[in-house]
C-alpha cells in the first residue's frame, strides 16, 4: 500500500475516535438530564482501492482506506416506550381519582376539627333529650340550636364539595391548555427534526429526546397512539382522533356552559357551528366531545387512561342534588361514575330526609290539633294555635329560602324559632304535654327506611346512612389507592427496563472513554510512524 494512502487510514482513525469521544462526553454531561437517551456511534468501512481485478477469483484484490463515521444513534426500545406511556396514563387516571376521594374524605372529617357526623349525632342527642321532657324550654332551645348547627355544617360540607368541583373544572382547562401547548411543541420539533435529518446523514438526537419526553408527558393526560413517518415526523392520535398530523395540530376546544360554569373538551373539526354576526362561533359539540364518559371504566378495555378523563369523570357535569338520585336517567347519566356528583346527591338526600321528615312530624301534630279542635267545636274550619307560626301557618323547624325545593343550599331554620325556640311548646290545647310528637321525632332517627342510592337496597337509619356514605367513599379510595399502587409499581418496572437500555451508565461511558482514547492514541502513533517512514524515504532519496 502506498505510504500516502496509509496516512488516510490513520486520519480516519483519528476522526472516528474523536467523534466517539465527543459522543461519550455528551453522554456523560447529560447523565442527569431528564428524558435523555444515551447515544452510540456507528462505524463502517471507508472506501476501498482496487489493486487488481481477477475474474477467476472470488473477489478482487483490494485495500481498505480505513474507517468512517456512519451515524450517532439513540438506544431505546419502541415496545417499552409504548408500554410505559400506556401504563403511566393509567397511573395518572387512578392518581387523580385517589386525590379526589381523599379530598372528599377530608371535607367530611375535617370540618373545623370535627367531623360532620358529630353534627348529626348532636341533633340526634337533642331529639332524645327532648323526648324525656318535651315541654322543657331549655331542651327545645337546644334542639333549635343543634338543628341550626346541623344545617350550617351541612352547607359548609356541600360548599366544600362544590368548591372542589370548581377546582377540578379549572384543572380541566389547565390540562387542555397543556395538551395543546405540547401538541404545538411536538409539531415544531417535527419540522426541525425533519429538516436536520433530510440529508440522511445527521441525526437530531437531542431534539428527538425532547420530542419523546413530550410524548411521555402527553400520555399522562389521555390515551394516545403515535407513529413516525418516512419524513421523521410523528403523528399523534388522542382518544382515537387526529391531534397531530403532517404539519397540523388539531387543538382541543373548550365549550363553556353558562349555567354550570363547567368546561367540556371537544374537537372543533368534528363539531357543527353557527356563525354569529361578530365572527364568533356557537358550536354544537354533541358528537364532537373528546371523551365518551358513558363508557364503563375498565382496565381490561383500556378505558381508564389519562388524568384529564379522570378529572372529567370525577367532576361530573353539574352540582348534583337529591333530585339526581330520583331522576329516571340516573343510570344513563352515569352519575354513579362521578365521584363528586354521587356524593353530593347522596349527601343532599340525607339532609333532605332529615329535614323533611322532622317537618312532617310537626305538621302532623299541628293537623291533629286542628282536627281535635274541629271535633270539639263542631266547626270544620276551626284552626288550633298549636305548632303554628304567628301568621297561622304550620310551624316547621326547617324552611326554604325560596320555593318549595328542600335542598342543602335552600334550607334555613325557621326564623321565629331562632328568636323564640319555646314557640315549639309541645303543650297541647288541653294543656297536656305532647309526648307523642316528641316520641315521633325520636322514632325518625331509629327507623331503617333510607337507601343510599338506586343501586342499593339496604335500608338505613340516618346515622347508618351517613356511615355508609363515608364508607363508600373510603372503600372507593382504598380500591383506587390499591390500583394506583400496582400501576406505579408497573410503571416503575417498565421505566427501569427502559433506563437499562437508554439510560447513561457512568461506568460504561468511562470504559468507552478509555477505549476510544486508546484508539485515538493508536491512530496518532500510526500516523507518526508513517510520517517518520515518509521522512526517511524522502531524505534517503534526496541524498
Amino acid at each position: 500500500m502506498p505510504l500516502m494512502g496509509s496516512l488516510y487510514i490513520g486520519a480516519s482513525g483519528l476522526r472516528t475516535s474523536q467523534n466517539a469521544l465527543n459522543t461519550t462526553a455528551h453522554n456523560m454531561s447529560n447523565v442527569d438530564t431528564k428524558g435523555y437517551v444515551r447515544q452510540q456511534i456507528s462505524l463502517s468501512d471507508s472506501l476501498y482501492t482496487t489493486l487488481s481485478i481477477n475474474m477467476s477469483s472470488v473477489s478482487n484484490k483490494q485495500t481498505g482506506m480505513g474507517v468512517t463515521y456512519a451515524a450517532t444513534r439513540q438506544v431505546r426500545s419502541y415496545f417499552l416506550d409504548q408500554s410505559y406511556r400506556k401504563e403511566s396514563g393509567k397511573s395518572a387516571f387512578y392518581d387523580t381519582s385517589t386525590q379526589a376521594l381523599s379530598e372528599i374524605e377530608n371535607l367530611f372529617r375535617e370540618l373545623d376539627g370535627a367531623s360532620f357526623g358529630k353534627s348529626l349525632e348532636n341533633l340526634w342527642n337533642a331529639v332524645q333529650e327532648l323526648s324525656k321532657a318535651p315541654s322543657d324550654t331549655v331542651r327545645q332551645g337546644v334542639l333549635v340550636q343543634r338543628a341550626s348547627e346541623f344545617i350550617t355544617d351541612a352547607q359548609s360540607v356541600y360548599k366544600g364539595l362544590t368548591n372542589y368541583q370548581t377546582n377540578m373544572n379549572n384543572q380541566v382547562k389547565s390540562q387542555v391548555d397543556k395538551i395543546n401547548a405540547y401538541g404545538n411543541m411536538i409539531n415544531e420539533l417535527n419540522h426541525r427534526i425533519s429538516a436536520i435529518e433530510a440529508g440522511g446523514v445527521e441525526r437530531a438526537n437531542d431534539l428527538r429526546d425532547t420530542r419523546n419526553r413530550l410524548l411521555d408527558e402527553l400520555s399522562g393526560f389521555a390515551d394516545i397512539t403515535y407513529e413516525e413517518d418516512a419524513n421523521n415526523m410523528v403523528s399523534v392520535q388522542l382518544e382515537g382522533n387526529d391531534f397531530i398530523k403532517t404539519d397540523m395540530v388539531y387543538e382541543i376546544g373548550l365549550d363553556y356552559d353558562e349555567v354550570t360554569g363547567f368546561y367540556t373538551p371537544f374537537w372543533p373539526q368534528n363539531a357543527t357551528y353557527t356563525l354569529n354576526a361578530d365572527g364568533s362561533k356557537d358550536y354544537d359539540i354533541e358528537n364532537a366531545k373528546v371523551f365518551n364518559l358513558d363508557q364503563t371504566i375498565s382496565s381490561a378495555d383500556d378505558t381508564d387512561i389519562g388524568s384529564l378523563k379522570s378529572l372529567m369523570l370525577a367532576r361530573g357535569d353539574h352540582a348534583a342534588t337529591a333530585a339526581d338520585l330520583e331522576d329516571a336517567d340516573y343510570y344513563d347519566a352515569n352519575i354513579s361514575q362521578s365521584i363528586i356528583m354521587n356524593v353530593q346527591a347522596e349527601f343532599d338526600q340525607l339532609i333532605k330526609n332529615v329535614t323533611t321528615s322532622m317537618n312532617e312530624v310537626l305538621k302532623k301534630a299541628s293537623d291533629a290539633a286542628d282536627r281535635a279542635l274541629q271535633t270539639a267545636t263542631g266547626d270544620p274550619t276551626a284552626k288550633s294555635n298549636y305548632m303554628k307560626n304567628s301568621d297561622g301557618t304550620v310551624m316547621q323547624l326547617f324552611t326554604t329560602l325560596s320555593g318549595d325545593t328542600m335542598t342543602i343550599n335552600n334550607i334555613q331554620i325557621n326564623e321565629e324559632l331562632i328568636e323564640q325556640p319555646s314557640k315549639l311548646g309541645f303543650i297541647l290545647d288541653d294543656k297536656n304535654e305532647d309526648q307523642e310528637t316528641a316520641d315521633a321525632l325520636k322514632a325518625l332517627f331509629e327507623a331503617s327506611i333510607y337507601t343510599l342510592n338506586p343501586n342499593l337496597t339496604k335500608k338505613n337509619t340516618f346515622a347508618e346512612y351517613y356511615s355508609d356514605l363515608i364508607s363508600q367513599v373510603g372503600n372507593s379510595g382504598i380500591v383506587c389507592k390499591d390500583i394506583l399502587g400496582y400501576q406505579e409499581k408497573t410503571v416503575s418496572e417498565i421505566d427501569s427496563a427502559r433506563q437499562q437500555i437508554m439510560g447513561v451508565s457512568q461506568d460504561e461511558e468511562l470504559t468507552n472513554m478509555i477505549k476510544y482514547q486508546n484508539a485515538y492514541n493508536a491512530a496518532s502513533r500510526y500516523i507518526n510512524v508513517v510520517s517518520e517512514m515518509l521522512e526517511h524515504v524522502i531524505n534517503t532519496l534526496g541524498t
